[in-house]
């Protein structure tokens, strides 16, 4: 569903260009969810934005089912952020969730009955008319990605999302993404620093090396959902080999 091939990506400042990823290429069959990994600067928010379209390649392509995803940004990619405050805070959860339904062709009642069940989905029926300034920042991420689903992307790219919760609602928010990925077929990107967290939610791993990063490795985690598991410990082991010497919490 979406292939990054030999891409290179970077940043001019003050007139110098600076290569931060260094030829990245790897795919994701539809349906599945690969996790990038890596350490701190390697490029893994930039390759994350040049899939939604935000920011060009210098070279390589990006294409999501055959076409070309970094030409502009679409609707056929939603995009999750870390920040809380990705929401509108004078429309309601609700109105949050329709703005973007209408602003793609909707009808006010397409959009209200989508936005009604992505919220049921969600379990946040009973916050449809709060203000994003009255949820918790673990409601606000559900919001969100309640949001990004209702537009019915190809493809949900989520850039750290959990990474600012407490450990028990990152772990509640995790459970909830692999059952809706699992209930949707929804093909996901998720850029995340947690090795635990790249095991337990992903089907795939892309490891990143530093920067101008390529890839290390990438490896199959499917089905791999208990932590006390001993294939569980050996992937987070093989992964924290990988990534020996780079400052990446577990």
């Amino acid at each position: 569903m979406l292939e990054v091939s030999d891409v290179r990506l970077g940043y001019v400042v003050d007139g110098e260009p600076h290569l931060a990823v260094g030829g990245v290429s790897f795919a994701i069959p539809r349906g599945s969810t690969t996790m990038l990994l890596g350490p701190s600067g390697c490029g893994k928010s930039t390759i994350l934005k040049a899939a939604a379209g935000f920011l060009q390649p210098w070279s390589g392509t990006i294409t999501v089912d055959g076409r070309a995803a970094s030409a502009a940004p679409g609707p056929d990619r939603a995009v999750v952020f870390q920040e809380f405050d990705q929401l509108f805070p004078w429309r309601t959860v609700g109105g949050n969730l329709e703005f973007p339904l209408r602003a793609n062709g909707r009808t006010r009642e397409q959009a209200r009955e989508r936005a009604g069940h992505w919220l049921s989905v969600m379990g946040l029926d009973h916050a449809a008319t709060r203000f994003p300034h009255q949820l918790s920042g673990g409601m606000k991420q559900r919001v969100a990605i309640a949001r990004a689903l209702a537009l019915e992307p190809d493809v949900l790219l989520m850039d750290e999302p959990f990474g600012a919760l407490d450990a028990q609602t990152r772990d509640r928010l995790q459970r909830e993404l692999k059952q809706v990925a699992a209930d949707t077929g929804i093909t996901v990107l998720f850029v995340t620093h947690s090795i635990s967290e790249a095991v337990y939610v992903g089907d795939q791993v892309v490891v990143l090396s530093t920067p101008p990063s390529d890839v290390v490795e990438t490896l199959d985690v499917r089905g791999l959902d208990d932590p006390t598991e001993a294939a569980f410990v050996a992937a987070q082991t093989r992964l924290r080999s990988l990534l020996a010497g780079d400052e990446v919490a577990a």
